[in-house]
């Protein structure tokens, strides 16, 4: 069996209280991923309610834009809240970033429109984009490092993937509260007033994982730094101001969560815009073919999170990289076929295999990050490279890629995909293909060995003077 390294001052949970942390930290997840694609799952449906008349292509587009900004932010969400997750705790960040989230996406089912406000309202809406992003930027390190730090070695894949899930359900949970409210309201109802709905129903979802989450304790190894006075006095200084910090970052980025990002926006997001707007597929049966291919694809990620236990993380990551990269244009040349023959059973298995793909990556993803970043700086390393590659990498993908193919040509936006893919395979077989004993995260380690942060003799807790 691969041996995975244990994390620095792991104390691990008994089976039972373990449950308990991987089902409330992904429970809170879920609903924050439920949240944030809430919007781009209805930004067909309300694209022309925000923004000026007169063109629907260009009003759909500046919905995705908008739907991008908040991408942009997601890594300063991860700044601002890595920060607290290394200074104050695990636990008190994930608690502000579900609150933020939630309020933000309520807000938008209460969102007036363009007709009724002006230019108010896209304003209004981006700016309750940008806090959606600053959430979910603080939302995601936090629960798979707490999950992780509370897991032993050899069980750390096994457990994080299960939050590996949360964004591919969530993204199926808002894709079934849309289907059921068309459904029972009717497609005039429903675009009129009941897409606010789901919007407004992540209120008491919320609420629901405040309770669960209240009851968390922090996590271990965050107990063991703070009382040893071990803590990061400035994680972001120490994670973009030192060199060591700097590289490994820069390989997270490149080598895993830019082609992660792209990889996963392409197989779910973008296929269900290019279903619609590209193959002029109807609004229900694109998102049911996306959804039964979600429901199809998404216990890949436990299991592959569970191979990477006994095979290691980078195997699994290289192999869902290069066949996400191959597989992009004859999966879609294949949906592209099916769909002009309506034939939705081949769509759902083309969406599938694509997101078996992914499931390869992202399954051991949470844990790979977690094993390769200092518990320093792990809240704000781990956010922020997977927040710059998925946010803006991958969270842009559908925009480049369908602004590609409204051009003529219907696959010319897979060139971004692959491009990115095929690059960030390359960066992880040359930089990061050992996993945590690679150079690079050997090194950031060793900086806070060599350089032990400075604490008082008396109390042991950080000495900000020195």
């Amino acid at each position: 069996m691969k041996q995975t390294p244990q994390a620095p001052g792991e104390t691990l949970a008994a089976p039972g209280t373990l449950r308990k942390i991987i089902t409330a930290s992904s429970v809170g997840t879920l609903i924050e991923w439920y949240d944030f694609y809430i919007y781009g799952s209805l930004a067909v449906v309300f694209s022309g309610m925000f923004f000026p008349e007169g063109n629907p292509l260009a009003a759909l587009l500046i919905s995705i834009a908008a739907f991008g900004t908040g991408f942009v932010v997601r890594p300063i969400g991860a700044l601002l809240f890595g920060r607290m997750g290394d200074r104050i705790g695990r636990k008190k960040t994930f608690l502000a970033t579900l609150i933020l989230m939630g309020g933000a996406t309520s807000a938008i089912g209460l969102l007036p429109s363009f007709s009724t406000i002006g230019l108010f309202a896209p304003v209004l809406l981006v700016l309750l984009r940008l806090v959606q992003g600053l959430a979910i930027g603080g939302e995601y390190g936090g629960a798979a490092i707490y999950i992780a730090e509370h897991s032993p070695a050899n069980r750390r894949g096994t457990y994080t993937s299960v939050l590996q899930t949360t964004a591919t359900v969530g993204l199926l949970l808002s894709i079934t509260v849309i289907v059921l409210c068309r459904l029972v309201m009717g497609e005039e109802a429903f675009n009129a007033w009941g897409w606010r709905v789901p919007f407004l129903l992540s209120a008491v979802l919320v609420v629901f994982s405040l309770k669960v989450r209240l009851k968390m304790h922090e996590s271990p190894v965050f107990t063991q730094m703070r009382e040893s006075g071990r803590l990061s006095q400035s994680p972001i200084r120490d994670t973009v101001a030192n060199r060591r910090s700097v590289l490994l970052l820069l390989a997270a980025l490149f080598g895993v969560t830019a082609g992660l990002g792209v990889a996963w926006y392409t197989s779910q997001f973008y296929t269900l815009y290019f279903l619609q707007t590209v193959l002029k597929v109807d609004f229900l049966s694109a998102n049911i073919c996306v959804g039964v291919a979600l429901v199809l694809g998404t216990p890949f990620f436990i299991i592959f999170g569970r191979l990477s236990d006994s095979f290691g993380r980078p195997p699994l990551i290289l192999g869902g990289l290069a066949l996400s990269a191959l597989g992009y244009v004859p999966l879609f040349a294949w949906i592209q076929t099916a769909a002009q023959a309506r034939d939705f059973v081949q769509i759902v298995a083309a969406i599938t295999i694509q997101i078996v793909f992914v499931a390869m990556i992202y399954g051991p993803t949470a844990a790979f990050l977690v094993e390769i970043f200092p518990a320093q700086i792990r809240y704000t390393g781990v956010s922020l490279s997977y927040h710059l590659g998925t946010g803006v990498f991958g969270g842009f993908t559908p925009l480049i890629a369908l602004s590609a193919s409204s051009q003529g040509n219907q696959l010319a936006g897979l060139l971004y995909p692959v491009v990115i893919t095929t690059l960030t395979f390359i960066v992880f077989l040359i930089v990061l293909r050992k996993g945590a004993h690679s150079e690079v995260a050997r090194r950031a380690g060793l900086r806070f060995e060599e350089h032990p942060i400075p604490t008082s003799p008396a109390t042991g807790v950080i000495d900000s003077a020195r």
